[in-house]
């Protein structure tokens, strides 16, 4: 993929004074800056899912990462279903929701995947696009799809809204990318930590202080 398909974000020119920006008061002090702002995020998931709808080829399951894709999903949708082609056309869609689990606290670990191969099976012969919030290693998704393509789905891309530039990548690049981020562990637009983080609208990068109040005790 060409990188000029994604936005990217580096620490020097896009770390926002969170004095510049509405943050809810209970994460103020657990945060060191804002990354990217809601509305920068919004013009840029329009803007691919305008990308999507251009080069649909028919009906699109369109398949949620649970949790941390599920804002991302939802404003996805909406655009798309907005958008037409330059025929007139729009894209008929069907809505799926895969769960995954694979980070404790800010460390990636073992991917839990809660797609059954019954459900899989409903995947034959139709076109789906996953929506991601974030590929970090690369680890989950490449899982993922290996396990969808078993069922010969007749086409399968990714859209996520972040990958992280990490030396832990494994090399997988989605269909899709919103904005390519640094290697830091960023929250909020439904990425968590914890749980705790996605109530906020802003992309944020969490501060030490943020991982040690928030961190799960063992």
């Amino acid at each position: 993929m060409d990188p000029k398909m994604w936005i990217d974000v580096n620490s020097e020119s896009f770390q926002y004074s969170l004095d510049h920006f509405v943050i809810p008061d209970h994460y103020e002090t657990a945060l060191s800056s804002v990354l990217i702002p809601h509305g920068v995020i919004m013009d840029r998931v329009e803007k691919l899912a305008k990308l999507i709808v251009q080069e649909a080829t028919g009906p699109l399951v369109v398949c949620c990462v649970l949790k941390g894709g599920h804002q991302f999903f939802a404003d996805l949708v909406n655009y798309i279903k907005k958008n037409v082609t330059r025929g007139g056309n729009s894209v008929p869609l069907s809505l799926e929701f895969i769960k995954v689990k694979s980070y404790n606290n800010d460390v990636s670990g073992d991917v839990k995947l809660s797609l059954t191969d019954e459900e899989c099976k409903e995947f034959q012969g139709k076109n789906i696009l996953i929506v991601e919030d974030i590929i970090d290693t690369g680890k989950t998704m490449v899982q993922l799809l290996a396990k969808l393509k078993k069922f010969s789905p007749e086409s399968v891309k990714v859209a996520s809204l972040l990958i992280k530039k990490t030396p832990l990548s494994n090399g997988y690049i989605p269909d899709y990318v919103g904005f390519a981020i640094p290697n830091a562990f960023v929250v909020g637009y439904a990425l968590d930590y914890n749980e705790y983080f996605r109530d906020l609208d802003h992309i944020c990068v969490i501060s030490e202080h943020g991982k040690e109040k928030y961190a799960v005790k063992n």
